[in-house]
């Protein structure tokens, strides 16, 4: 029998029955069903018994679909998406996706959060969705976005059968991410790198202890994000590091962004990006209110720097991401010849990861690509 066992799930390879049993191991609290538009049965709704977890609930959901098609008027570098969650558990106050939740009759502010959807059938659509004879072998993105890696994919372990699928597949892939659970897949991000082109990317956008806390405060610690950008690059697989977002007057100051291109460079990161705060729907009044709270020095800059829309006025913008090409914490791994595009090998997937997945939107003409 041609299978592989991953989290208490049984894969089965391409042409094998699959047999799926999952969390049989969990301690959830069981609740009634809700249904989310958008899905055709009812979510099954669970909450689980740890501290990272209390408050949030999490819909479990069979969707149609895995492999999201960005539409052709994006500029993004890619064409394929996967996202197995939809909202996240980070609660990073400048995620872009953010609004995504209102289609799902949730806010973008703490239902965001605190109500996570879980495509549990992720792993089995895109094994389906790979062999398909229409599938052209196109790179598919993941962590576009909501984090793939974040708290709760500890528990649901999707992502070992996604990636089990891409390398059978060998199909061409790469991740974004803001948190060394990643690790845990390394022996399976080992294989990718073997029979396809593979790349990671883990998002740091300040070591800033303050400003960390405040505007990302679920997320793993920046510091340990860049161990394992050492760790990944020793095991051969091409990882680099996103500062993103640079946010002005917060995490912007030039010793601030030197220190992690410094630390990336020591942990020989591939490549190197940086592209500057942008505030689309919801988010902008999500980020005036904070700095209403806890920066209001800062208002007044931010009425003038984003009075024409979401996006950076373009000598700001160019500022923010000559931080990062200027920045010569980097010079290790240019004089090792390992430094890339932010998201691939040279000739493939090039340019940072962006928004996409379930909410494509493109930046308008001559404004600087979207991260966050």
């Amino acid at each position: 029998m041609c299978a592989a066992r991953a989290g208490g799930a049984r894969y089965v390879r391409p042409g094998c029955e699959h047999v799926f049993v999952r969390w049989e191991n969990l301690t959830v609290e069981q609740e009634k069903g809700a249904r989310l538009p958008g899905f055709k049965d009812p979510a099954l709704i669970r909450t689980f018994d740890a501290p990272e977890a209390l408050g949030t609930r999490f819909y479990e959901v069979k969707a149609r679909s895995a492999i999201n098609q960005v539409p052709k008027r994006s500029r993004m570098p890619f064409r394929y998406t996967i996202n197995a969650y939809r909202g996240c558990t980070h609660a990073c106050l400048y995620c872009f996706a953010r609004p995504t939740h209102t289609y799902l009759d949730f806010n973008a502010r703490e239902d965001f959060e605190r109500e996570i959807v879980v495509k549990v059938n992720a792993p089995e659509l895109v094994r389906a969705e790979l062999g398909r004879p229409s599938w052209k072998g196109e790179h598919v993105a993941l962590g576009t976005n909501t984090d793939p890696y974040q708290w709760v994919e500890g528990r649901y372990r999707l992502m070992p059968g996604i990636w089990e699928a891409m390398r059978d597949f060998a199909n061409p892939c790469s991740v974004l991410t803001k948190s060394p659970l990643l690790l845990r897949d390394l022996e399976l991000m080992k294989q990718l790198v073997e029979v396809t082109d593979f790349t990671a990317n883990l998002s740091v956008p300040t070591l800033d202890e303050k400003a960390w806390r405040e505007t990302e405060p679920h997320t793993p610690h920046p510091r340990k994000r860049l161990e394992a950008v050492g760790e990944l690059n020793r095991a051969g697989i091409p990882t680099g590091v996103l500062v993103a977002p640079l946010i002005p007057g917060v995490n912007d100051a030039p010793e601030q962004v030197e220190e992690i291109l410094q630390l990336a460079g020591e942990a020989g990161a591939q490549s190197i990006g940086g592209v500057g705060l942008h505030l689309r729907g919801e988010v902008r009044e999500i980020w005036f209110d904070w700095l209403r709270s806890h920066r209001p020095d800062l208002i007044p800059r931010y009425e003038k720097l984003y009075a024409w829309g979401a996006y950076l006025p373009r000598a700001e913008a160019e500022r923010l991401s000559g931080m990062v090409r200027r920045g010569g914490g980097m010079r290790g791994a240019r004089k090792r010849g390992g430094l890339r595009n932010p998201g691939g090998r040279p000739g493939r997937f090039r340019g940072t990861a962006e928004e996409a997945g379930d909410d494509p939107a493109p930046a308008p003409d001559g404004l600087q690509p979207k991260l966050f």
